[in-house]
């Protein structure tokens, strides 16, 4: 029954504590110290890492469910290895929205996939009062059987013109154009557009109600607005795709894809060029720095910022190379989604970082399972190699919690390093 006024998110972690634990109070006869104590708030978020397990693991079923040559225990391994990821599973242990943000997330994503998109738009809903930001995750779904459709059409197209040149899943600068016209022709047409109206009537429903909402509450926040004021921050997306390949280094830091790299730079010179022009003015023009970044020294991206990015101001454009790596890396792996669901998925990546000014790890979580979701197995040897490297992360970070305390100056709380 009390708000604090620097919370910034709608009170689904509250009203679904509320739910829980309520009931467990009443039928246990607990009293109110125990119902509203720490360790039981907290209990809430290992509820959901748990089905987090388990919705990832039926993601990896349904998403790879034509590879008849992967096995139960590699999807198992997989949904564990994704489990403890890092930056989700630390949270899992306190009071944050995270883990509950991610569990109707990828439920709505699941629903979504078996065509129960009513159920789908629901769940996006409760998603939604968990963070504001998952209304992009329910356009995603859309997107997702507006992806499917236009594939099909696509591939209807092909079949037309007996153009065997044109790929529906990768090819050159021309085929993209080619396929872009497409796209505009097919939108454009209104028997098209009933058709997609009738098959995502819940999520335009639910999309439509986050714009009353922001209309009504003048903007996306609740809580202190100072502090999360929206712009266009596109280095956002280079950070993510840094993130990305330190997390994914098994998957997309291999020799094989960096020979691979060099050789398409080697027959796009232009094309590179071009990338690494925009890029560096992407950075030069649209880098915030957020004040939070450069006071709060119990977070690691306090030392990523201090020990990177301030060297020297030619070192965020020196890393330009890095990130043109890493984003040619990113899309190889996705070479198996359909071009369509590949712009889907990246429209939907850039509006979930692009406004957020604060450098922050915790939103990249989402948009980073979604991502690792959708590429190929590795072989057993890489996929162990990935859940050892995310066990030692985790393994350093609750040391580094538990054990380096310290003090701030001007306050006697013990402060602790965190994500």
């Amino acid at each position: 029954l009390q708000w604090d006024p620097m919370i910034t998110t709608l009170p689904g972690l509250y009203l679904l504590s509320v739910g829980v634990v309520k009931p467990a109070a009443w039928l246990l006869g607990w009293t109110g110290s125990v119902v509203c104590s720490v360790g039981m708030l907290r209990f809430i978020n290992l509820l959901f890492s748990a089905g987090n397990f388990y919705l990832l693991y039926l993601l990896l079923f349904k998403i790879h469910q034509k590879n008849k040559a992967l096995s139960g225990f590699q999807r198992i391994l997989s949904a564990l290895t994704l489990a403890v990821f890092p930056t989700l599973y630390f949270f899992t242990f306190l009071y944050y929205t995270d883990p509950g943000s991610v569990f109707f997330t990828l439920f709505s994503y699941l629903m979504c996939l078996y065509g129960n998109h009513k159920t789908s738009a629901l769940l996006g809903f409760c998603g939604f009062m968990f963070r504001q930001t998952n209304i992009v995750w329910t356009v995603f779904c859309a997107g997702n059987v507006v992806a499917e459709k236009l594939n099909e059409a696509w591939k209807i197209e092909l079949q037309k013109k007996k153009d065997e040149k044109i790929s529906s899943r990768k090819g050159s600068f021309s085929d993209l154009t080619r396929i872009l016209r497409f796209l505009v022709e097919y939108l454009l047409s209104p028997k098209n557009l009933v058709k997609l109206v009738a098959l995502t009537w819940p999520y335009i429903i639910l999309v439509s109600l986050f714009f009353v909402f922001v209309f009504i509450n003048g903007g996306i926040v609740v809580g202190d607005r100072s502090s999360h004021e929206a712009c266009l921050h596109f280095p956002q997306l280079f950070y993510f795709l840094s993130f990305t390949v330190f997390f994914s280094f098994p998957h997309l830091l291999t020799p094989t894809k960096i020979r691979k790299f060099l050789l398409s730079l080697r027959k796009y010179p232009v094309q590179y060029s071009l990338v690494t022009v925009i890029s560096l003015f992407l950075i030069w023009k649209f880098t915030y720095v957020h004040k939070y970044l450069l006071a709060d020294n119990r977070h690691y991206t306090f030392y990523v910022w201090r020990k990177v990015f301030q060297r020297h101001e030619l070192v965020k454009y020196l890393l330009v190379p890095f990130y043109i790596f890493a984003g040619w890396s990113f899309a190889d792996t996705l070479k198996s989604k359909s071009i369509f669901w590949i712009l889907m998925y990246f429209v939907c990546l850039l509006a979930v970082t692009v406004p957020q000014k604060l450098l922050e790890f915790r939103y990249f979580i989402l948009p980073f399972l979604i991502y690792r979701l959708n590429i190929p197995f590795l072989s057993l040897y890489r996929q162990f190699l990935e859940l050892a490297f995310y066990i030692l992360v985790n393994a350093v970070t609750f040391y580094l919690f538990l054990n380096r305390t310290f003090q701030w100056e001007n306050s006697d709380e013990v402060q602790r390093f965190m994500w």
